[in-house]
């Protein structure tokens, strides 16, 4: 699983270090882990996954 360029952080992610997640694009998906548990590995999602993910979240499909 290569991934490559650079972790970022959600731009949703506190400053003082609370719920945070990075993301990793790769040139076979998208990776992203838990910047507090970076050691305890990462979800690899297709590039249709991610796409699909991201549409979801904008339609607001996982508001509570």
């Amino acid at each position: 699983m290569d991934v490559i360029g650079v972790w970022r952080k959600s731009s949703y992610s506190s400053g003082n270090g609370g719920n945070c997640v990075e993301v990793a694009g790769g040139a076979r998906g998208v990776a992203v882990r838990d910047t507090k548990e970076r050691t305890r590995g990462m979800l690899w999602v297709s590039p249709s996954g991610w796409r699909g993910f991201l549409a979801a979240v904008k339609v607001g499909e996982f508001d509570r």
